[in-house]
């Protein structure tokens, strides 16, 4: 029995625990929010290290993606120093391959025609494979991460732009404190609707999940989400919405999926390897054995009132 844990950021509410075989390897697989304390996320890494196979760093990234350059969080990279023993992912390996993947399965199979939709990527720092993927097909992209990263009220609709901006601003953000460029403890539990227009112009808003949650507005009628970390709670604020299709990139377990840092922990604890040592060839081959792919899940049907959409060529205010 191999166990893995995320030992998360996040909100303790999220908690949960499940058992699941993989590749005949029989698995406990436990997240621990530590409620945006901090000290308290160092003392969980710190009992647990040593007893469990691999750690998900939850709630927080260590890496961003700027093209082939990763720049690494100096906070929860400090944060993660109690884990002398267990090795320990926060899922940027997976959502380089497996997100990536997952879009282009989405297209093959005919569940998506990205070319006649508008997407809103709510961050594409944080998942650079799905962006990069997305920007290859979609009719028309925003990418959110200046709007919900660090409050500028600009929208990026070039996949240009945002790598050049990217590799501009990205040495300097994970330089500040993790909190604020991105909700933790309780800040996940909270509504707070921003930039609607943005979530309205979009057919299919895509990315992290706590960002999409913390800033949806009140009618979402007949959009697409292709996100993760999904809780029965999470499907009812989606239902409530009017959302009608839900896309996870990770397996369901008890109907609730798990974020990419646990996936990519029950990945490293199945091969054996340091995760300095996996490549992308691990990933895949390691997935396709498995027989991983999205989750759709169809919601409510879409309402006759549907989204406000733009053509691609529209200018909304406040864009590069």
């Amino acid at each position: 029995m191999k166990r893995v844990v995320s030992v998360s950021l996040g909100s303790s509410k999220r908690d949960k625990k499940v058992q699941a075989t993989f590749d005949g390897v029989e698995f406990t697989i436990e997240r621990i929010g530590a409620d945006g304390d901090r000290k308290r996320y160092g003392e969980l890494v710190r009992d647990l290290d040593g007893k469990v196979d691999a750690f998900g760093v939850g709630g927080m990234d260590l890496y961003l993606y700027a093209g082939n350059r990763r720049y690494t969080f100096r906070e929860p990279l400090q944060m993660m120093a109690g884990a002398v023993k267990s090795p320990y992912v926060d899922g940027s390996g997976l959502k380089h391959t497996l997100e990536r993947r997952a879009i282009q399965w989405l297209h093959e199979k005919g569940v998506m025609d990205f070319s006649r939709l508008n997407v809103l990527m709510v961050s594409g720092v944080d998942r650079f494979g799905m962006a990069e993927a997305m920007a290859g097909q979609a009719k028309a992209m925003v990418y959110g991460d200046l709007m919900f990263g660090l409050g500028i009220p600009i929208a990026i609709r070039s996949w240009s732009t945002f790598k050049r901006l990217a590799s501009i601003l990205l040495p300097i953000i994970v330089r500040l404190p993790f909190q604020w460029v991105y909700p933790t403890g309780q800040k996940q539990e909270v509504n707070t609707p921003k930039y609607e227009r943005y979530f309205q112009w979009a057919d299919v808003i895509a990315g992290d999940w706590h960002l999409i949650r913390r800033y949806a507005p009140a009618q979402l009628n007949g959009k697409t989400i292709i996100t993760n970390t999904i809780r029965q709670a999470d499907l009812e604020f989606l239902r409530e919405r009017g959302v009608s299709r839900l896309i996870t990139t990770t397996p369901e377990f008890g109907g609730e999926s798990f974020g990419t840092n646990v996936m990519e922990a029950v990945i490293v604890a199945l091969l054996g390897k340091r995760p300095a040592e996996l490549t992308a060839t691990d990933y895949l081959g390691t997935l396709e054995r498995l027989g991983w792919q999205p989750r759709v899940l169809e919601l409510e049907p879409a309402s006759p009132e549907t989204s406000l959409e733009a053509e691609s060529g529209e200018q909304l205010d406040g864009q590069v």
